[in-house]
């Protein structure tokens, strides 16, 4: 063949890559695009819940008291609150619409599409990361978390970096690495402990990597040492930068999770439905395609790399889920939406099964009718509530406010009660209730929490008493009573029923109204 023959055939092969490439970033842009679109689609729809407001309040409370709150009571998500509170940091008060707060959850969520895609392509390829990405942008579950102000997106996007890093780490042992994973990893429990399930599947995962390694240079014994001393420093760093959040655990114990219920078979099979947009069949059957090649090679002690990143994202997918079931014998621990940053290594297996399909034409085929039947779950999540029921906190807020009159007070049932009130009275006045500088007087005296002119990191917790009620009742004509969390209405708590007897002897009148979750009481004299 003359030489320019072949120099031709170089650079007509150049040019078809080149084109080849051109048409992949841009369906990853597109993807993208798509992905962030039904993310903001109906962004503001839905009213804020307890929750969400407490996010916000915690976010906009002065430093001393952020600082407290975080080591008392709400350690978890604290790398949310503080982001969220630079994110709020961005606008006045008055700016800071359900929209501007919700779409913090909006972009780190599509960032998470992009992270998935780099994922995917570091454990299979460039066409595995495209059908990974193109699953996550039309997942409802990842969409329903994704339009809240909490900080589910958060953690799924650094439990995907942390595992993807893990991946660069194992692949090239080097310092700066090993710096990445960390980073990652440690941002990751700071946004949800939970993330340390993550950490023990890493551990796992690293347990049973086999001598031939992932990477091409990993056959030798010196790069195996190397790997081992850096993560061995890894775990290292990890566990003093935790030590705090660890430290708070043992302080509080399980009870920040006592309201979490025993979980059931039909919890798991909701998981399930969640997860895979009401098609478990089809996503389940996509990873066992996954799995056929490797055969019996799964429960082999070393592994190769084909086998272990399927390992990998097996004990990913499956252990957290398995370990939280089983230790909810003891103490319920298992909640779907807390297993929300398994998905990137379910839809990366259903990737990865989807792309083995022959003739491509098929693979080609069946990718697509998967993105449509997912896709067709995007109207439900924005037009009703699933995984949980929020609440009707804010409507009851504002039905106080909207009721109320010169003279009136008000008492919450519960301490936190006060935040989605607070969370209205900020929006009505463009203020921030949380703040010391705070004088609008807007809404019935705040008799209890009170512990100041602002928002104090001790309203978020307590319940009051009886002498505290009759001592606070005079000068006063209307005394207002907000209940949530106080029990079914055949056995309510006991501070429920210490307001439903101590309130009557001094106002003997009592008018009531439901909502979602939440009840408004009002005491008066006639």
């Amino acid at each position: 063949m003359p030489p320019e023959a072949g120099v031709n055939q170089i650079a007509g092969s150049s040019r078809q890559a080149d084109s080849r490439s051109w048409v992949h970033w841009l369906a990853l842009f597109l993807l993208l695009a798509a992905g962030t679109a039904a993310r903001l689609l109906f962004l503001a729809r839905k009213p804020f819940w307890f929750d969400e407001c407490f996010s916000v309040e915690v976010a906009r409370i002065g430093w001393g008291n952020f600082l407290r709150l975080l080591w008392w009571r709400e350690a978890n998500m604290s790398l949310y609150y503080l982001l969220l509170r630079i994110w709020l940091g961005l606008r006045s008060t008055s700016g800071q619409s359900a929209f501007f707060i919700r779409s913090l959850s909006v972009l780190t969520d599509a960032a998470t599409l992009l992270a998935i895609y780099w994922l995917a392509r570091k454990l299979y390829d460039r066409r595995v990361g495209l059908i990974a990405a193109a699953l996550f942008a039309c997942n409802a579950y990842s969409v329903r978390y994704a339009q809240e102000a909490r900080s589910y997106a958060l953690f799924v996007l650094l439990a995907t970096l942390s595992s993807g890093f893990l991946i660069v780490l194992v692949r090239e042992p080097t310092r700066r690495h090993r710096m990445a994973y960390v980073l990652a990893t440690v941002l990751a429990v700071y946004a949800h402990f939970y993330a340390l399930l993550l950490l023990a599947v890493h551990w796992l995962a690293l347990r049973e990597l086999g001598s031939a390694g992932p990477a091409k240079d990993s056959t030798n014994s010196e790069s195996r040492g190397e790997l081992a001393a850096q993560m061995q420093r890894a775990w290292f760093v990890i566990g003093v930068a935790v030590l705090p959040l660890l430290v708070f655990v043992a302080k509080t114990g399980a009870g920040p999770l006592r309201w979490i219920p025993r979980p059931g078979i039909g919890d798991l099979l909701r998981l399930c439905a969640y997860v895979t947009n009401g098609y478990p069949v089809i996503y389940f059957s996509a990873c066992l395609l996954a799995l056929l090649p490797l055969k019996g090679a799964l429960l082999a002690r070393s592994r190769n790399w084909e086998q272990w990143r399927v390992h990998l994202l097996m004990l990913w997918l499956l252990f957290p889920v398995t370990l939280t079931v089983l230790l909810s014998w003891a103490r319920p621990v298992f909640l779907a939406r807390y297993m929300i940053f398994c998905l990137p290594a379910l839809l990366i297996l259903v990737a990865a099964g989807l792309s083995t399909l022959r003739p491509a034409w098929l693979s080609a085929l069946i990718v697509c009718l998967t993105l449509i039947l997912s896709a067709r779950a995007l109207p439900f999540v924005y037009e009703h509530d699933f995984d949980q029921e929020r609440d009707a906190a804010v409507a009851a807020a504002s039905f106080i406010l909207d009721h109320a009159q010169p003279g009136d007070a008000v008492i919450f049932h519960i301490a936190e009660t006060r935040i989605p009130y607070e969370f209205v009275r900020s929006q009505r006045t463009g203020e921030n209730t949380a703040s010391r500088n705070f004088t609008a007087q807007l809404g019935p005296e705040i008799l209890f929490p009170n512990h100041g002119s602002g928002l104090d990191y001790r309203d978020f917790t307590g319940k009051p008493t009886a002498d505290f009620v009759r001592a606070a009742l005079p000068g006063h004509a209307r005394v207002w009573v907000m209940l949530m969390n106080n029990g079914p209405a055949e056995r309510p708590d006991a501070t429920t029923v210490m307001l439903a007897k101590t309130l009557p002897e001094s106002f003997p009148r009592k008018e009531n109204w439901q909502f979602t979750k939440v009840e408004v009481v009002l005491y008066s004299r006639q």
